[in-house]
Order: structure tokens, then sequence, then C-alpha cells
């Protein structure tokens, strides 16, 4: 009966720093979004949400075409000594395809033939169209300081 009792009281301790922690990144993020005390900040929202669904639309796009793909042959496979493929569901490829672009990838899964190619334009994608944000929001605050 004690065991019942410290199982329950670990899970709503539990709950609570997991509610607590999401409230933790809301506050920071409205933050972030919301914080003007830099006179040259030069964030653009309208860039940053056009990257956001640019990348959102990639990742879904990119797993959509390993998805169909995946009718024709195995283009995932297990990363372990037997290297048993993965069960082809659109949750997978497109759990793939956003650890693709927005990292290199966790090691889990294994890209074979064709998706192999796929994953490199991927990957470059996801490195490069941050890169170019960036670049694009640097010109916008160089062309301002000019302007003044």
């Amino acid at each position: 009966m004690e065991n019942i009792g410290k199982g329950m009281v670990l899970r709503m301790a539990s709950s609570i720093l997991i509610g607590m922690t999401i409230v933790y990144l809301l506050i920071t993020l409205y933050y972030f979004f919301t914080n003007k005390s830099f006179k040259d900040s030069y964030f653009s929202p309208v860039l940053f949400y056009k990257l956001f669904f640019v990348l959102l639309s990639l990742t879904l796009g990119f797993g959509l075409l390993y998805y169909l793909l995946s009718f024709n042959e195995q283009l995932l496979s297990i990363n372990d000594p037997y290297g048993d493929p993965v069960e082809k569901t659109f949750g997978n490829f497109l759990y793939f395809s956003g650890v693709t672009i927005l990292s290199v990838g966790y090691g889990d899964m294994v890209p074979v033939g064709p998706a192999r190619f796929f994953a490199l334009i991927e990957a470059s994608l996801g490195l490069l169209l941050p890169t170019a944000y960036f670049i694009k929001a640097l010109s916008s605050s160089k062309d301002k300081e000019e302007k003044e």
C-alpha cells in the first residue's frame, strides 16, 4: 500500500514539474517575441514566420515523399546490428523528415536506397534556409543603419 502512495506522489510531482516547465517555456517565448528593450534589434516577425512555415512545409513534403517512395522499396532501417526495416507509417517518415531537416538526425533511423539522396538534400535545406534568414536579417539591419 505504501508503494502505491509513493507512486501517486511521484506522478503528481512529475505532472506539476512538467506543467511548470511548459509555463516557463511559454513565458520565455513570449518574452522573446515581445521584448523591445534593444533599440537596434532587427528581428523581423514576417521573416521568422516565413522561415517557420517554409521549414514546416518542407518537413511535411519530404515526409510524404519518403512515405510514397516506401511503397516501392525499403527506405529506412533501424540503426542496430540487425538493420530491421522501420515500420512503413506516415508518422515514422514524418519523424525522420523532422529530425533530418532540423538537425543531422538522431541516428535511430538510417536512410537506405534513394532516401539517402533525399535526406542529404533535406538536411542541406535545413542548414541553408535559416542561414539565409539570418543573412537577410543582417542585410536589413545594415540598410536601416545606412539610411539613418
